[in-house]
């Protein structure tokens, strides 16, 4: 099968930075679905995984953690899917990845893919929709069927206008709650309050000074250590603040002990790397969210798609992830 791999961890402008090459098609065994890959969405996890270093693999790796496609064949224990089945998922950061012709994924952490949409639009969505989705509503602890009183709490999103701030903006919606996002561009700022963020902050300033009130919740999607004390002073006392950025620098937790504020990691790999034993979660949600966007309560972050699926179109895709200046998401589909 065709595939997309790497030996060397290279700048991505290096030629060698990604290769086509040709793989053994593999087969499904368990409860592992053998699916053909029909588009690809490239996130910030794929640009750090093929950051340089010194390690060279003895045979290509694939690197893609978005994909949507058709089910061709599946393991002897698989319950939920069959042969034909169109899906959506972000599969396992310990697994070969999505940059290839067909790719073994586990069907607890595989959803349904969205009937009105076409695979690029739904690749753009597993890997954020599942860390919005965790970080709010498991990390965070907001219940979305609590819509009413979830009116009167106010959450803070640093990094509004990327892959995952843009279906958690939708997705706290939702959940019916006021949303302050943040964004440092006009077309940023526009994109945000076009997913329903009722006010918008630049992140490149102040945000105490910005803000007119203490949060009841903040999901840190940008420079955990730059943003820490301003999100240590804006929490609300009992307040919470989940993160899924790694920091660089210690963090003082201490800052957050008078006001009795939790804060959390969101890791959405989590599940699959450590086969939870929620591990179908992932499924449960996928699917959840397919209804959603059928019932237009929600809508694809896709803003660019680029074609076919090669090692000249993915490096395009990671150069435009690496710019830090990406509106929602950038997927590559087709052979």
């Amino acid at each position: 099968m065709r595939a997309v791999g790497l030996k060397r961890y290279l700048p991505i402008e290096h030629e060698e930075s990604f290769l086509d090459v040709e793989l053994e098609k593999p087969k499904p065994v368990g409860r592992d679905l053998l699916v053909k890959v029909m588009a690809v969405s490239v996130n910030p996890v794929d640009t750090k995984q093929r950051a340089p270093k010194d390690d060279v693999e003895e045979e290509p790796r694939v690197l893609g953690w978005d994909a949507s496609g058709i089910v061709e064949a599946v393991g002897e224990d698989c319950i939920d899917f069959r042969v034909g089945d169109e899906v959506y998922y972000a599969g396992s950061i310990t697994r070969s990845g999505s940059y290839s012709e067909y790719q073994l994924v586990d069907e607890r952490i595989v959803g349904q893919k969205p009937r009105t949409l076409d695979f690029a639009k739904a690749a753009a969505l597993p890997l954020t929709t599942i860390t919005a989705w965790e970080g709010l509503f498991e990390r965070l602890a907001i219940d979305p069927a609590q819509r009413e009183q979830n009116k009167d709490k106010h959450l803070l999103i640093i990094g509004g206008a990327g892959g995952v701030g843009s279906i958690a903006i939708q997705l706290a919606k939702w959940a019916g709650l006021k949303v302050t996002a943040t964004a440092s561009r006009e077309e940023t700022s526009t994109w945000v309050r076009k997913l329903g963020a009722d006010a918008v902050v630049n992140h490149h300033h102040s945000l105490e000074e910005q803000l007119s009130e203490e949060v009841d919740y903040i999901f840190c999607l940008s420079n955990t250590d730059q943003h820490w004390d301003a999100m240590a002073t804006i929490i609300k006392p009992q307040g919470k603040i989940c993160s899924i950025v790694e920091n660089k620098d210690p963090l003082d937790l201490n800052v957050l002990k008078s006001k009795s504020a939790t804060f959390v990691w969101e890791f959405m790999f989590t599940r699959a790397m450590y086969e939870t034993s929620d591990m179908r979660k992932q499924q449960e949600l996928l699917n959840q969210v397919s209804h959603l966007i059928e019932e237009g309560h929600l809508q694809t972050t896709l803003t660019e798609t680029l074609h076919p699926i090669e090692a000249k179109t993915i490096k395009q895709a990671h150069q435009m992830v690496e710019s830090g200046s990406m509106i929602g998401k950038v997927v590559v589909d087709g052979f």
